[in-house]
């Protein structure tokens, strides 16, 4: 090799050996080659490393540490910091609610205990609903436009309860709140659901009936504890996310009063469920495939524009109650209508009453239309539950009037 001045260059290979470093990693037998450029003319030496050896421990010793910061992050979360943060927020809430803080921290300090076990204390029962009373959060009355401030703090919450009110968003912030076993938030203002609401994977029941979602975040199919799901009445709700497919453990699904064309695939997919209640939607015909429902006990189909039940229906070995508007069916299953174990229930409008009852609907607010709904509602299940202690089921019902108040 030549030089720009003209001298000539030798290259002469020759190993190099590392010693164990000043920080005491320890580096053996690790030989790194050295090219020593020697100019024939000058008599230097110009020594020339090849450091690829070197990149290569490094990136070792950084990937090491990055698995080290990765096990010590894993054993951080599982160890009690997490609870111990939680029952420090819990002292500072109790101070502010001015109750005996030491005997409020031990009652939650069992209780989680035992909850972890599985099991529960042998204790009154009065007391116990007493103190558990601390872990819910209840919020009434139209004039309530945001949630407290210290709520957010009071992520030790299990219970939510939050009707009648004139606030309009569920907060990000309810991530935090991973112990939640009950969200009950309907005859809100609520628009939306955050896709935080996936991080609640203790919970057990949601409640937004009466409200204006009209979209249901995919996130909500994280939730796969969830048991009960109540989403009546919520305006141009017309379709669930595929991702709800998830909520395996689901038992108890309520659609009521909303835009459904049909029942949505991610439904048939809840393998658990027994409740199912679609009435007064815009139903024409059922999926051909609804008796993958195989588990399904309860069923409310009544005020749709169904005018026959697929066959298939037949085969839902494990239906007891079935509710449809019979106005204007005219197919059915024999086996449906003729089985002893199956309560078909067709219900019929009143003739008389249902012209009256329109020219009222017209004259009359939309807050006490929705009670109406509301109240209709709750003889429809008052009516169904005294008919499980009933031997056979009537023939069909007509509807006189759901007006009064019982």
């Amino acid at each position: 090799m030549t030089h720009s001045n003209g001298s000539r260059l030798t290259p002469v290979n020759k190993p190099l050996k590392l010693e164990r470093s000043s920080e005491g990693t320890q580096i053996s037998q690790i030989h790194i080659s050295e090219t020593i450029m020697r100019t024939d003319s000058l008599g230097i030496d110009i020594p020339v490393y090849d450091l690829s050896l070197i990149r290569g421990l490094w990136e070792t010793r950084v990937r090491k540490h990055k698995q080290r910061q990765r096990k010590e992050l894993e054993r951080v979360e599982k160890s009690a910091l997490n609870k111990i943060n939680q029952q420090w927020q819990y002292r500072i809430a109790c101070r502010k609610m001015k109750i005996k803080e030491v005997n409020a921290l031990q009652c939650y300090l069992e209780r989680s205990a035992f909850a972890e076990m599985d099991i529960l204390p042998t204790v009154d029962t009065t007391d116990l609903d007493s103190e558990y009373k601390k872990f819910i959060f209840e919020l009434h009355g139209k004039k309530w436009r945001k949630l407290p401030e210290d709520l957010q703090i009071m992520t030790f919450l299990r219970e939510w309860h939050i009707r009648g009110t004139s606030i309009q968003k569920v907060p990000t912030y309810i991530e935090e709140f991973v112990d939640l076993r009950v969200l009950d938030i309907p005859k809100n203002g609520f628009t939306m659901l955050p896709p935080e609401i996936g991080k609640l994977v203790n919970l057990k029941e949601l409640n937004v009936n009466y409200n204006k979602l009209s979209i249901i975040p995919p996130e909500l199919g994280e939730c796969e504890n969830l048991e009960k799901l109540e989403m009546t009445a919520n305006g141009d709700l017309s379709e669930l996310p595929f991702e709800l497919s998830n909520l395996k453990a689901l038992k108890h699904l309520d659609l009521a009063e909303n835009k459904f064309a049909t029942i949505p695939i991610c439904v048939l997919r809840m393998s658990s469920l027994q409740w199912l209640d679609m009435s007064n939607n815009r139903l024409t015909d059922l999926p051909e495939d609804i008796d993958r429902l195989s588990d399904l006990q309860t069923m409310f189909l009544h005020k749709n524009k169904l005018t026959y039940l697929p066959m298939v229906m037949a085969n839902m070995d494990k239906l007891k109650m079935l509710v449809v508007s019979g106005d204007e069916l005219t197919n059915l299953p024999s086996k449906l209508c003729d089985s002893p174990d199956i309560k078909f229930i067709k219900l019929f409008d009143n003739p008389i009453g249902k012209n009256e009852e329109e020219e009222k609907h017209h004259s009359i607010s939309n807050a006490t239309e929705e009670e109406e709904e509301d109240h209709e509602k709750e003889f429809m299940q008052t009516y169904v539950e005294t008919l499980k202690d009933r031997a056979t089921a009537p023939t069909y019902t007509t509807k006189v009037s759901l007006t009064c108040l019982l």
